[in-house]
Formats: structure tokens, sequence, C-alpha cells
């Protein structure tokens, strides 16, 4: 079958944008292809490249492990061998899938993390897989000049010298045109290389930045305001849940997400939001990656990030169907004084990056000299308590071990408990005679999961333990008596962030540092940050600004922004006056109202002369402002 026609069986043909074929077309071509693609379309563009394949392997480097195995899920529903590397696996089972890439196993999607690049037990396969492209996601990542950069994406590099011929094809949402260049370079892109961009105008998306104190009444009055589906931004875990019951008091329904949730928790705020189900979803910045729904009419961030990049990338989430969509940051000079602080706080002194470098050691309980590749399930709110860190600057010191290669911090990963009758049935039974109280055990994993004695199977606790109406936790205990006996062996299930050390542990005093690199990051954290404020400050068109800090110069007004409509806004006249006074009597006489619903009644643009209105009408009697802010009409 040719790549084409797999693809329109997979996807269909019409499921591509006009771009993306570009790209395949380039991609068939064997030339390295850089793909900014900033309005969406680089992930199912991943989906839909390895059928360019043939019998060939896909291998994908992602440094998002949830992401990883969301991708992973649908391409196996597709019908499209796929599996995922990742930290969260053990070892034999990275040997086992590894064995499969490498020896026929008709596997058609790789995916792993960049630090699994250079391990010795990807190293001895790869030149045995037949693999016809790497696809390397978040490509800014590679970037020194980037917002986030992972040191472990330069060995992408070292791997093509091994995979000679192979094409590269490299994608970002967000790449200045240094990133850009920089990105080709260090992937060692050829001379017949293509870089395809998308264009970070937005037509149909208005950016507005409003000076707000009282943040959680204006974000009300913007639901109100703009109807459909909505990303809430805010700063911590906390926010979310508290901004999330605060819509739903005031009869908008909203859900919550933040790395903090467990899976189960994160996936089913994440299907009902998708689905409708709710219409707002409050969520730190670990939500949105991968996530392509185009009917989002709002974007609010409650709280800034501190850099264009990350604030382009969320807001850009808002009207991927085309049509009129708002990204709205409300803005006051609190934010401005945080942002400052947290800057501060991401370079910690060299001195402190060492003590929890130390701690580390003490943490993993590894000796110097050893660890090299090794993973831990990693609690940092543990960890900084244990050995006293403040938790915020702790995470930053681990940022920094992070970017000079000692260590790599994923977030949290999901990994189903596993199950495997590991005796033979003989002595299976024999152990049963033996003891009984394991018996209707072992027959309901027997019954229900097929296959059980010849491989490992995914096993659902809660689902068996309501089966043998036992709690969950007995059920645990029993499997790991199993595993201890050598019955079966069994893996519970593990739901926590892990930390891997890619060198072998050293003294702190030991420790090499890269001083010129720490400042020269910071020193780029300070330019984006200032780059933010520029735009969060500077009364010229959203859109101009943000197309001029991706390289994109001299294009025109947008127009649409909340800069531009304020410049072409005429002043009120006598006649607008009266017509809105007459508008606010027809909405109050049936009823009183909240002032922040009566407001939420009348468009942006009118919010100035509303006041006005209200304040003559209150000076001539014809209204009452009562407890609650509550507006009567009187007459």
């Amino acid at each position: 079958m040719q790549p084409l026609e797999v693809l329109r069986r997979y996807w269909g043909y019409d499921a591509f944008r006009p771009m993306q074929a570009e790209i395949i077309e380039a991609v068939l071509e064997g030339r390295d292809v850089l793909a900014l693609m900033p309005t969406g379309g680089g992930k199912s563009l991943c989906f839909q490249v390895p059928a360019l394949c043939g019998e060939g392997l896909c291998l994908v480097v992602s440094p998002l492990i949830a992401l990883m195995k969301d991708q992973v899920e649908n391409l196996v529903k597709r019908g499209i061998p796929a599996v995922a590397l990742h930290s969260g696996l053990q070892h034999r089972d990275i040997d086992r899938l590894l064995d499969n890439c490498a020896y026929g196993g008709g596997t058609k999607f790789l995916y792993l993390s960049p630090e699994r690049l250079q391990t010795p037990i990807f190293l001895e396969r790869v030149e045995r897989m037949p693999i016809k492209l790497i696809a390397v996601d978040e490509a800014h990542c590679i970037s020194q000049w980037g917002y986030d950069f992972r040191p472990p994406y330069l060995q992408i590099a070292e791997l093509r010298e091994k995979l000679p011929g192979v094409p590269v094809l490299a994608l970002t949402a967000t790449a200045t045109a240094q990133v850009a260049d920089d990105i080709r370079q260090r992937l060692g892109f050829g001379k017949q290389s293509m870089v395809f961009r998308q264009g970070f105008a937005r037509p149909n998306l208005s950016y507005v930045v409003l000076r707000e104190e009282a943040k959680p009444s204006k974000l009300l009055e913007i639901l109100h305001k703009v109807q459909g589906s909505s990303v809430v931004y805010v700063r911590n875990r906390r926010q979310t849940k508290e901004i999330a019951d605060f819509l739903r008091r005031n009869r908008i329904s909203a859900g919550h997400y933040h790395a903090g949730l467990t899976a189960q928790e994160r996936s089913d705020a994440q299907d009902a939001w998708v689905a409708g189900k709710v219409r707002v979803i409050v969520a730190t910045n670990a939500f949105g990656m991968g996530i392509d729904k185009p009917d989002v009419r709002t974007v609010v961030h409650l709280d800034p990030p501190d850099n264009l990049e990350a604030y382009f990338q969320e807001a850009g989430r808002a009207g991927r169907d085309g049509q009129k969509s708002y990204a709205v940051l409300l803005w006051n000079d609190r934010d401005k004084f945080e942002l400052e602080r947290r800057y501060t706080e991401a370079f910690p002194e060299l001195s402190e990056i060492r003590q929890v470098y130390r701690a580390l050691g003490s943490y993993c309980q590894l000796a110097v000299g050893s660890g090299l590749g090794e993973s831990f399930d990693f609690d940092l709110s543990a960890f900084a308590s244990n050995f006293r860190f403040e938790p915020l600057r702790c995470l930053h010191a681990l940022r920094t071990l992070e970017h000079d290669g000692w260590v790599a911090l994923s977030e949290a990963v999901f990994v189903p408990a596993q199950l495997q009758v590991i005796v033979t049935r003989e002595k299976l039974y024999d152990f049963q005679l033996k003891n009984p109280r394991f018996d209707p055990l072992l027959k309901a994993i027997l019954r229900a999961y097929q296959g059980v004695s010849v491989q490992p199977v995914p096993l659902r606790e809660n689902q068996l333990a309501g089966l043998l109406r036992i709690p969950p936790e007995t059920l645990r205990q029993l499997l790991e008596f199993l595993d201890q006996a050598g019955v079966v062996q069994y893996r519970p299930q593990k739901e926590k962030p892990q930390l891997t050390f890619l060198r072998e542990r050293v003294s702190a005093e030991n420790l090499q540092l890269d001083t010129k690199r720490y400042a020269f990051l910071r020193d780029r954290h300070r330019e984006r940050l200032e780059a933010f404020l520029g735009y969060a400050g500077n009364l010229q068109c959203r859109g101009q600004q943000l197309q001029a800090y991706f390289g994109e110069d001299g294009a025109p007004p947008c127009g649409h922004c909340d800069v531009c409509l304020k410049r072409h806004r005429s002043e009120p006249t006598a006649s607008d006056f009266e017509r809105l006074r007459a508008q606010v009597r027809a909405v109050l006489e049936p009823a009183p109202l909240p002032l922040t619903e009566l407001a939420a009644r009348f468009p942006a643009s009118a919010q100035t002369l509303l006041g006005s209105v209200l304040d003559t009408l209150a000076d001539e009697g014809e209204i009452e402002i009562g407890d609650g802010d509550r507006v009567t009409w009187k007459r």
C-alpha cells in the first residue's frame, strides 16, 4: 500500500490542512523539515506522518510523558502498533519493547523521552531498528534561546550519526526566528532542508489586556458576555479549585485541572470539558498540551506567564475553528511584582544548588559513583519538607541540575498495575491446595485475564477487588504476598513524578555546573520577562507586538485587539446616552439585578458609558443600588 493510501485509510486525506500536505511531500522526498505550527496541527501531523514510513518505524522524541501515552492509546485504537518508553517503565519492559522494535515486531511508532536517547539499552538496538523518520516534538526545547531549553534534546544530533540518511521532522508551535535557526543547526539539518511557517497572525482572535483589581468578578462578566467553551489559567493548584467553585456558585459549569490530581481525575476533567459537559476548565499551565479542541471561545489569564512564548501558546488555544474568539489577560501592578519575585527565585545561589544535589543522593539512597540511568518516584513536596528547602527555590535548583545534564525531572506518570503468573499450572495447583485463602483470587485472575501465564497483562485492581468483594488495599497486600512467594510477578500501579539520574552521582563538592550557561539563561529569562511586560503595558496593537516578537515585522494593526478598538472608538453622543438609558430601563423594570449581572448584559464597548448612565439614573432617583450592589428600577 502506498504511503498516501495508508494516510487516507486511517485519517482520510481531508484531515490534512494545506501546509500539512506540503510537509508530507517534503518528508517523502527525504528532506529535513522544521514545521512552525502555532495554530495547532503539529500533534495530528505526528499521527499521520508515521504512515509514510512504509514498512519502517517512526521514532518520536517528546518531553511529555502524559502526551506520549495519550498518542499511543489513540494510535492503537486506530489499529496502528505503537509503544512509548518513559521513566515509569521497569527495565525488563523497556527491554522487551525495544526488542519488538528491533526484530520485526511490526511497531510503527516508538515514542521516547529525550533522556532515553543515550541509554545503553536503547543504543544497543537503535541501529537494528528500521527507522525511516525521526519526529521531534516541542523542538524549541533544543535551543538555549528558547523558553523551555532541555539539554537532553541536544543528544538528537548524536543519534543522527547512527542513522545516516534518516530525515528529521521538527515540530513546534512557538519559535522566534533566532530559535528556528538554532533548531536547524542543532539538529544538523542538511542543505535540502525546508522550513514551513504557518504564520503567527490570528485574524479571528482578539487579544485583550485589561487592568483589573477584582479579577474573579471581571472573569464572570467576560463569561456572561461571550458564550461558549473557555479555558481560565491561574498560577497555582489551590486557585484552580477556588475559581471553579466561584464559577459554579454563579451558575457557570466549571471543572479544574492541575498536575497534582490523579491521572483519572485529570482525564475525567479534561474529557468533560472536551465533550462540552462543562463549559469552563480552570487550570494551571499543566493543561492544554496536545489538546486541539476547536471551539474554545475565550482563554482568560487571571495570572500571567512570564514569557510571550508561553502566553502565545496558551492564548492560541482559542478559536482554532476560525470563529471569533478572545484571549484576555487580566493584569495589575501586583502581577508585575509577582513576576519580578519569581524571576529572582528562579536563579538560586550555586551553593544552594549543591545542597539540593547532595540531598538528592540521600533521598534516593544512592552511593557516589552509582545511579546512572536510574529513575525514582519523586515527591517534590516531601523532598523539600524532609530537607527543609523552600519548595519553589528547590524546584528551580532541580531545573538547573536538569539544564546541566545531571538529572531529568518528569511530570507525574501513570503506569497501570501489571500481573503475570510465573509458575507452571502444576505448581500453581499445588500452591492453591496448600494456601486455600488465595484460591478465590487465583481463580478470578485466571478467568478474567487470558494470557496471564504467558506475558504481563494490565491489571484493573479496583474491578478485581470489586469482583472479590474485598477492599483494593487488601487485594494489593495479597498480590504482594504472591509476588514474594514467587507465584506471580506483580507490579503495583504507580502515579508519581519521576527523577532520573543522567550521570553517575558525584559528591556535591565535585558537582560541575556551567556558570556561563547559568548566567546566559538568567539573562535570557530577563529578556523574555521584559518582552512580556512590554506586551502587557504598551499601548501598541497586541497582534503586531506578538508577530514582531516571533520575527514577522511590518505586520499591519490587527484592528480588533483592545488597543485598536480603543483607538477607533468615537466619543459617545447624546443619542447614545439616551439609547443606553432606555436599554437599562428595559432590563431592570421586570426585576432587580446584581450590578455585575446588569453590566454583563451590555457589550465591552458600552461599559464606560454605562457607568455614566447609572450614575445619572441614581442621581435622578430612577434607580436604587442596594445591599450587595443590587440595582432596582424605582419608577
